[in-house]
């Protein structure tokens, strides 16, 4: 079963709730009359300074208006009927000029109304926007399910960034499966990127899903993802869009002292374990997802020890192909040296930190890094569910 993934406690700060639940930042009521007291104070003390209160009082009008591009409405009308009982009730007690104050307060009473009107547009639109993000970003956690990931034989950590911002998933993939024959691993990256990038994405997750439930061994796992990419260009060509192919790493850990695994084109796994750092199956790497027919050899699966407390960081070229200003590849390898026996929390953090440093905070591509850490109590001489056997390569 997968562990509980970690939430992020929202601030607490005034909010403009609307019944359909969506929800829009807005300032508290006490910043707004506190703000609306000290612009009356200030007009009014320059006004008796220059002996032209009643000229300046006017500029008060133009208050709602700013009211309306940051308030509710309600805290809008607030500061409308504050401005309109001072502009109004000169009138009421001076007979001086009453056609010039009768136009004011007029134009108070105007400014007012429209700002109500305007705040309330704004808001609408707001919670429009809000209901629409928070249906994408509900959508979109379904594709790509919030880290850390936990399963009985491993926990896995790490760090999602899409290139694009206004995006919560980007061409890069991963996904995590318990299943009767141990725990099951993706991480891939889509050629491209956009929203046909997200759509191939999409499926590949989706029939990771369910084939590592059906597919006792890693290869059909990987024939059937395969299968989904093959199915996907197809549509594809239909609609006159490009064909894509999808670079991937799948692994695969149960309860024995080995791992195995299969990579597509992706760049290798590496192990952390006893301070040292390894490129695992460096050299048997296969075809990307979509590309198998333009090679004769079939995907084999490669073995590795996985042992007890060992973690193993997977990861997309959006961390390895990261380029200083200068010009050159982030080195991972350098960087995973000092960084052995952290935590897969602080690994994975602590790289992207790293990455982004390296580049000046300029994100280039897409990137995943995933840190799969070995339960040490779930080493045995043999997995409780063995599958059945497959050729293997060795790592």
């Amino acid at each position: 079963m997968f562990g509980s993934s970690r939430a992020t406690p929202v601030p607490a700060q005034d909010r403009a709730e609307r019944d359909d639940g969506a929800t829009i930042r807005t300032p508290p009521t006490g910043a707004v009359v506190l703000v609306t007291v000290a612009a009356t104070v200030l007009t009014l003390a320059l006004g008796t300074l220059t002996g032209t209160a009643v000229l300046l009082l006017g500029l008060l009008v133009f208050l709602p208006a700013f009211a309306a591009a940051l308030c509710t409405p309600r805290q809008t009308a607030l500061v409308s009927a504050w401005v309109s009982v001072l502009v109004i009730v000169p009138v009421a007690l001076s007979a001086e000029r009453v056609a010039d104050r009768v136009v004011l307060a007029l134009f108070a009473l105007g400014f007012g109304a429209l700002a109500v009107y305007g705040s309330w547009v704004r808001i609408t639109r707001e919670g429009a926007l809000v209901r629409l993000r928070s249906t994408a970003a509900a959508m979109q956690r379904q594709i790509l399910r919030p880290l850390p990931l936990l399963t009985d034989d491993v926990l896995v950590d790490g760090v999602y960034e899409p290139v694009q911002q206004d995006k919560l998933v980007g061409g890069d993939i991963y996904d995590v499966a318990a299943t009767p024959w141990g725990t099951r691993v993706l991480i891939g990256d889509v050629q491209g990127k956009g929203l046909a990038a997200i759509g191939m994405a999409i499926d590949v997750v989706g029939a990771f899903r369910e084939a590592a439930h059906r597919e006792p061994t890693v290869t059909a796992l990987v024939d059937s993802l395969e299968a989904a990419v093959v199915r996907h260009n197809g549509y594809a060509e239909q609609r006159g869009e490009p064909e894509r192919f999808v670079t991937a790493v799948v692994l695969a850990v149960d309860a024995g002292t080995e791992a195995q695994f299969v990579t597509c084109g992706h760049i290798p796994p590496y192990l952390l374990h006893d301070g040292a750092v390894t490129a695992v199956g460096r050299g048997t790497e296969h075809a990307p997802l979509g590309l198998a027919d333009l090679v004769d050899e079939p995907r084999r699966v490669s073995w590795f020890p996985f042992p007890a407390g060992a973690t193993l960081l997977l990861c997309t070229d959006g961390l390895t192909e990261a380029r200083s200003p200068a010009g050159t590849f982030y080195p991972l390898e350098t960087h995973l040296a000092g960084r052995i026996d952290i935590t897969a929390d602080r690994l994975t953090h602590a790289l992207v930190e790293d990455v982004h440093t390296f580049t000046g905070g300029a994100q280039q591509d897409d990137l995943a890094v995933l840190a799969v850490r070995r339960s040490p109590r779930r080493v045995s001489g043999a997995p409780a569910s063995a599958p059945p056997p497959e050729p293997a390569s060795s790592a």
